[in-house]
């Protein structure tokens, strides 16, 4: 039953996630908001919500170790697995931006929540609303920086007709959907920990954390497979930022998030900062500005790594 709660939470996340995308970005045309600025925000926003639940749900319901691997495991599956076999689909062009901005902010808040968490086993509400204004400062770097030279991720311009009644009603299945979802993924990954004997942070860096990725690795191997737009780099790297940023941040906000499972600190963490460091040798080696196959393949297999011993050593 554990099981049939953890799909079903999975997919009332992906559809929440899908509506309040659609209608933020309505909402953001009728208060005519530039095309730009909502890519940039109030998209990677929206789709930071079902994260952003499933950690608050998980930090209120007395499973931290949850809230906080959920964001761990989600960065490092958007490398290891969403990067590595989009790249194996077809290569993927690095543009300056990336080393230049995204990459630094994104090493920073790694290095800073690992600080945080390291300091005293808790991300307090004072540590997660320096995240939260870091990230809003990266926001407006990045939107002046925009206008420059930056990838500006796609918006469905026939948003902008939608009538106020559906963007309202879409808002409603979006909200209902998250909260839902994020319940039932939540009780049923508990479930699923306890009856085959591996703690709550090994579930929320695998189970969780792959599940929260999908709609990333979906959306970038169609787009790569079809060759219908460049895959932007900063995208999937502003993802990492976000999570850590909003849903981390604004998670501590609402509740302090202790940290009570030791792997967190001693490993999982560490993974997360290993595999951001390692793509700027293999954006330069072999090939400059440029992940292809071999690449991927290297993250894909170092990915399987991860998860072999994340199971390995996550018994009880």
């Amino acid at each position: 039953m554990s099981i049939l709660w953890v799909i079903l939470g999975f997919i009332l996340l992906v559809v929440g996630g899908e509506y309040l995308v659609r209608s933020s970005v309505a909402l953001s045309f009728k208060f005519n908001i530039s095309r730009m600025v909502i890519g940039m925000t109030v998209v990677s926003f929206a789709t930071s919500a079902p994260e952003l639940l499933v950690s608050l749900q998980a930090a209120l319901s007395g499973s931290p170790a949850i809230a906080i691997n959920n964001v761990v495991g989600s960065n490092i599956a958007n490398i290891g697995l969403v990067l590595g076999i989009t790249a194996l689909v077809g290569a993927i062009a690095v543009d300056k931006s990336f080393y230049k901005l995204n990459w630094p902010v994104m090493m920073v808040f790694s290095i800073v929540l690992y600080y945080f968490l390291k300091n005293d086993n808790l991300l307090s509400a004072s540590e997660g609303a320096i995240l939260f204004i870091g990230l809003l400062l990266f926001l407006v770097i990045l939107i002046k920086s925009a206008k420059k030279d930056l990838v500006v991720e796609e918006v469905d311009e026939a948003l902008s007709t939608i009538s106020n009644f559906k963007i309202a009603l879409w808002l409603l299945i979006g909200a209902v959907a998250l909260y839902f979802g994020s319940e039932w993924l939540v009780e049923g990954s508990k479930e699923i920990a306890r009856s085959v004997g591996v703690s709550e942070a090994v579930i929320g860096v695998s189970l969780i954390a792959i599940g929260t990725s999908v709609p990333e690795l979906a959306a970038s191997v169609i787009a790569a497979a079809k060759k219908e737009k460049a895959i932007s780099l900063g995208n999937l790297i502003g993802s990492n930022i976000f999570n850590i940023g909003s849903v981390l941040g604004l998670t501590a906000l609402v509740k302090p998030i202790p940290v009570t499972e030791p792997q967190i600190l001693s490993s999982d963490i560490f993974w997360m900062l290993g595999f951001s460091a390692v793509l700027i040798p293999l954006i330069f080696l072999p090939k400059r500005l440029q992940i292809g196959r071999l690449e991927g393949f290297f993250l894909v297999i170092c990915y399987g790594v991860f998860m072999f011993l994340v199971f390995t050593k996550g018994k009880f």
